[in-house]
């Protein structure tokens, strides 16, 4: 498959560098150019805009923020503008569901499919391959990407054939997950005002607490 991978943070570098164990033509694309240099030397092709690296099967966004992602979809020559007709925009980025609304019906506009694929896990979840992806979108076109996102978690979850639905999943459990934290946060507080040591209790809580469990499992 032609892929091009647009966002090469922490997270980027190390989904795009798994990417390319696979037999992908692999383009890619940072707003620093200076952090395609790895990826370069091991294989993949250096595009200068974020349209160049949109020529092919499908192009993923890995990118900060709503607006990061407007920026490489929405300018002129951008994603949206290059993009193959039936081609597909995957965006594994945290964003808002407004976001990701706006996405599937500009790129349905252009008979390009979009699908959402956020992640749950860190940078070294990452680099290991222990992603937990949730995606929506055409269910045959999650179909053929689902041996890219092989090669980038332990486990997919198609929640939905409508794209923003999986936006809605992610910031839920961004919601659950610091909200359970929030929570321990006070409970510790508690405990160190009534002079009681933690570490007497913290090994009970680690066994027995499946709101603790539930968020390292989500955090990879």
């Amino acid at each position: 498959m032609e892929l091009g991978f647009v966002g090469l943070g922490r997270m980027g570098s190390a989904m795009a560098a798994n990417l390319l164990e696979a037999p992908h033509v692999l383009t890619v694309h940072n707003r620093t150019a200076a952090k395609t240099e790895p990826l370069v030397s091991a294989g993949a092709v250096n595009a200068e805009t974020p349209g160049q690296a949109a020529g092919g099967e499908a192009v993923i966004t890995m990118l900060a923020d709503d607006a990061a992602v407007e920026a490489v979809v929405f300018a002129k020559d951008g994603i949206l503008d290059v993009l193959p007709p039936s081609a597909t925009h995957v965006s594994m980025s945290t964003i808002s569901v407004g976001l990701a609304e706006r996405l599937a019906r500009a790129h349905a506009e252009k008979v390009q499919h979009f699908v959402s694929a956020p992640v749950f896990g860190r940078p070294d979840a990452a680099a290991a391959r222990k992603l937990f992806i949730v995606a929506a979108g055409a269910p045959e076109v999650i179909a053929t990407l689902q041996p890219v996102f092989d090669m980038l978690g332990q486990r997919t979850f198609n929640v939905s054939e409508h794209a923003p639905n999986a936006n809605l999943v992610k910031l839920s459990g961004n919601f659950l997950i610091m909200s359970v934290i929030e929570a321990l946060g006070e409970a510790f507080a508690l405990i160190d005002k009534a002079g009681i040591e933690r570490n007497n209790i913290s090994t009970f809580w680690s066994a027995r607490c499946s709101a603790r469990r539930y968020t390292r499992l989500m955090a990879g």
